[in-house]
């Protein structure tokens, strides 16, 4: 990706004033993070906006995660030929045009009717890889169909039926997916204070189930081939397999045993728990605390970052994800050793306030932000963004 491309860097920009200075058209959707979480927040359900926007408990690992990109500040160098960028980086021998991902996010059908598959078609278009979660309101193979050719990676809950979890890596690979990401840090939902007190979990109400409920080792659970024949039954099998507590570091070998793709685990946020990945034969790991969802008080993500690049950062690959809501971020985690890093709430609210425009214009603001702010750094490709490009805050 370089600045010739008008949908980045300069070139966007430039469009964008000219638009709105000599044709009257600013920007459809907010710029900024803030305004794009306040827009969200006028135009979406409660129940939707506060699922999305919520964290564990008092939320403190939410703020924590923002707090800590303060911490680290970039040092431009000057006089180096940035005339053109290359944002470029290779992911288990996929190029891909910019160290950018779309983070799994489940029942995206509260936030817009097309779900998933306006963020696939908007993903393609800019050949952003999404990544499916399990938990999607369209199945992972609908999603698939919609992404084409372009890169696409699956997101495995890992279900305590086995051979529901077989059957969604053998379905995830056969849909042509490139990659798994198996969550690890949600055997079961965290305190989610704002959505208890709004009694709202949308699973329950039918929604984010239909890679379970088309399913043939989940409807093998059941008393009927059509889980909409005892909703609340079908449901309740839901809740019972959707996660498993009784994991341990042994039971990787399973997801091994059913398929050959790479196998990433997300909600690594310890070094030796990363080494042990390594040891276990995964091919890397997300360094992340679900974006302040799961546990009060944890640590920050990008805290936790350097920690795990210095401990298995040439032996696997590292994503980072929690927190990322600009250019800048992106690059102070790539400079702390993030091969790419994983966009998560700012897609989501472009996705409920505009569709499958709203998620494009989210990453299309990204991505020249990124393409800009790597240029003034001083760099003319994310190579040479390293932990020379930043220093830590007095």
């Amino acid at each position: 990706m370089t600045a010739d491309n008008p949908q980045y860097g300069p070139n966007r920009q430039e469009e964008v004033y000219r638009r709105g200075m000599l044709e009257g058209e600013p920007p459809e959707f907010p710029v900024s993070y803030e305004d794009l979480e306040e827009r969200a927040r006028e135009e979406l359900d409660e129940e939707a906006f506060a699922y999305v926007a919520g964290g564990a408990g008092s939320e403190s690992t939410v703020e924590a995660n923002d707090r800590a990109f303060d911490e680290w500040q970039i040092v431009p160098r000057m006089l180096r030929d940035v005339s053109e960028r290359d944002l470029g980086v290779e992911l288990f021998g996929q190029e891909l045009p910019a160290p950018v991902m779309l983070a799994p996010i489940g029942v995206q059908s509260i936030l817009h009717d097309d779900a998933e598959l306006a963020v696939a078609r908007a993903a393609s278009d800019l050949d952003v890889p999404m990544i499916c979660s399990s938990v999607s309101s369209y199945t992972m193979e609908e999603v698939a169909d919609e992404l084409g050719d372009g890169p696409d990676w699956f997101q495995l809950y890992w279900s305590a039926d086995r051979d529901v979890a077989a059957s969604f890596l053998e379905r995830a690979e056969a849909a042509g997916y490139d990659a798994i990401v198996v969550t690890l840090d949600t055997p079961k939902m965290g305190w989610r204070e704002r959505d208890v007190e709004l009694a709202y979990l949308p699973f329950l109400a039918g929604q984010g189930i239909r890679n379970y409920f088309e399913d043939e080792a989940f409807l093998d659970r059941l008393d009927t081939d059509n889980p909409w024949a005892d909703p609340e039954a079908s449901l309740e099998s839901f809740i019972d397999c959707f996660g498993d507590a009784s994991l341990t570091w042994d039971d990787l070998e399973f997801l091994r045993e059913h398929t050959d793709l790479p196998i990433v685990l997300k909600g690594v946020l310890h070094p030796d728990d990363a080494r042990k990945a390594v040891e276990h034969g995964m091919d890397g790991v997300v360094v992340s605390n679900h974006g302040g969802r799961q546990v009060d008080g944890a640590i920050p993500a990008l805290e936790a970052l350097p920690e795990v690049v210095d401990e298995i950062g040439d032996d696997a690959t590292v994503l980072f994800d929690s927190g990322i809501r600009r250019g800048s971020d992106v690059v102070r985690a790539v400079a702390l050793g993030a091969d790419a890093v994983l966009l998560g709430r700012p897609y989501a609210y472009g996705l409920g306030i505009g569709g499958e425009d709203g998620v494009r214009a989210v990453l299309e603001n990204l991505l020249a932000d990124l393409d800009l702010t790597v240029g003034l750094a001083g760099c003319a490709s994310v190579d040479e963004v390293d932990r020379s490009t930043i220093r830590r805050a007095d």
